[in-house]
């Protein structure tokens, strides 16, 4: 509820579109994984069944994000412009924990009217990969795994149970596969399918449908993850 600014009347507040979402971030000797789901909603709607929640940042990082939709397309549009004019002006691209740090910076300045986004950031650079969470007062936490959105609850416990600290890239693909079907299966506002992405040395790449579609086939996982 808000307040109308011409009386003291209560109103009811519009509805914003929210990504809902299960996000999921794994770090292995030999890359980062990312994935998300597709599912977007409005309060019980189910508004987008196609939503785009991950996000290359630049060659060598990525992003995802959960909450809401307009807040964190955002920060991530600031991310990429940050990251582009940083190797235009440096000649090497941003590492990835100041790229951590810059949206750290961004959503704590607005602490007070916030964005209302929850961002996994992650990617390869001379230290090797790297992997952060940030909330939407601008807490910044360095992660082995982790998961946010309405439906990271239900991914952790497979996390917990499944990471190992010398996992391979493709064996973390298909954890996280198994992640976004875990929460797809008993959260409402996850669902509709999968977008993964690795990032190594050689950069960011995300993974074409028909590898998705074979990978899902492969783990049985086809009723919880429609691959359109």
């Amino acid at each position: 509820m808000r307040y109308d600014g011409r009386s003291e009347r209560r109103v009811p507040a519009l509805p914003t579109l929210e990504s809902g979402t299960t996000t999921i971030g794994l770090r292995t000797p030999a890359g980062v994984v990312l994935a998300t789901d597709h599912r977007a909603t409005m309060g019980h709607f189910i508004a987008s069944k196609t939503v785009a929640k991950l996000f290359r940042v630049d060659r060598h990082l990525g992003a995802t994000l959960a909450g809401s939709l307009g807040d964190a397309q955002r920060i991530v549009r600031q991310l990429q412009s940050e990251a582009a004019t940083f190797r235009t002006r440096v000649g090497y691209p941003i590492r990835v924990e100041a790229a951590a740090t810059f949206a750290s910076n961004l959503l704590n300045a607005t602490r007070w009217a916030p964005y209302l986004g929850w961002f996994i950031l992650g990617g390869v650079d001379a230290t090797g990969p790297r992997l952060f969470s940030l909330e939407f007062t601008g807490g910044c936490c360095e992660e082995r795994f982790v998961s946010l959105g309405s439906g990271s609850p239900f991914v952790y416990g497979l996390l917990e149970a499944a990471w190992r600290s010398e996992m391979g890239l493709s064996d973390a693909v298909d954890l996280a596969l198994r992640g976004i079907a875990v929460a797809a299966r008993r959260d409402s506002a996850s669902g509709d399918g999968a977008s993964i992405a690795t990032i190594t040395e050689r950069g960011y790449e995300e993974l074409a449908t028909d590898e998705l579609r074979r990978r899902v086939g492969r783990l049985q996982l086809n009723e919880s993850i429609p691959i359109r």
